[in-house]
């Protein structure tokens, strides 16, 4: 394997008990680059539940981790970092992709954490390899798989698949959260894809999320706060629904503190949205009163 597929840690890898894989991402915003992705928001968020996190991703020297201290991180070494550039509009987000990084295969995955029990594959650009969905034995598997429904042509711009594209590994995962962006808007769609699924979520920015689970289905509406930025916010419910859901088996419960988390990090801005421990600390107390 050559220098650039190398795969590199600057530390020493030990077990971790939930693995984010996927790109962390460079945004191009009006106020100049920063961190995002899936993974990213995923990490951090996943960090501040006080729980051991890995991160495996693909990302150049070009980009700043900083905003990741504390999570463990094995980069598949690539000459380029996967580059969005996002445009929020009436009619909603329009993505550019600028760059793309090296895709992440079942043999990137450290021996340390081959045994994890709670993985999350969050693809941004079709860049996870579907067979890691059946690489840990034993773990949830939780995805979110809009980066499976993208893609694009030589100029960049992001266009969605029909959900079917995804229909042969969406019964593999214990839970599934896809936003109604994801699906082109077409709330039409959810019964079908909630029949394959073990567990479905459909989030829907400020109208809250849908829990779909064993012929139940239930909305759970988010607070109204001001927004600031909605980047991650997304992510930001996936990591969380995942963790609660996977120690709890409560969908309803899980989705309440999701939900919270979520709407609480779209009055701040980019990598900064995450939850701090604090804050995950509070919400946990107050749904147990």
């Amino acid at each position: 394997m050559n220098s650039l597929a190398e795969i590199q840690t600057a530390n020493e890898l030990t077990p971790i008990d939930y693995l984010v894989i996927g790109h962390i991402a460079k945004d191009q915003t009006p106020q100049g680059a920063t961190i995002g992705g899936t993974a990213a928001y995923a990490g951090r968020t996943a960090e501040a539940h006080g729980i051991r996190t890995g991160l495996l991703t693909s990302y150049a020297a070009d980009i700043d981790m900083g905003p990741l201290q504390g999570v463990q991180i094995r980069n598949v070494s690539s000459p380029a970092t996967t580059t969005f550039v996002n445009r929020y509009t009436v009619q909603g987000r329009e993505q550019i992709l600028c760059d793309l990084a090296l895709p992440i295969n079942p043999e990137n995955v450290p021996q340390e954490w081959q045994q994890t029990s709670l993985v999350h594959l969050g693809p941004i650009a079709n860049e996870v390899n579907r067979e890691l969905i059946q690489h840990f034995s034993g773990a949830f598997i939780g995805i979110t798989p809009q980066g499976w429904l993208r893609e694009w042509g030589e100029d960049g711009k992001i266009h969605l698949l029909d959900w079917t594209a995804i229909r042969d590994i969406l019964p593999l995962a214990n839970a599934v959260v896809l936003s109604l962006e994801d699906l082109g808007h077409v709330d039409q769609v959810v019964p079908a894809i909630a029949q394959d699924c073990q567990l479905l979520i459909v989030t829907d920015g400020v109208n809250g999320a849908w829990v779909c689970y064993q012929g139940q289905q239930r909305h759970f509406p988010a607070p109204r706060l001001k927004e600031v930025d909605p980047t991650g916010a997304g992510d930001i419910f996936a990591a969380a629904y995942f963790i609660h859901f996977s120690h709890s088996q409560d969908p309803w419960e899980a989705a309440r503190v999701a939900t919270d988390l979520a709407a609480n990090s779209v009055t701040r801005t980019g990598i900064e949205s995450t939850p701090s421990r604090e804050e995950v600390q509070g919400l946990r107390a107050e749904v147990r009163r």
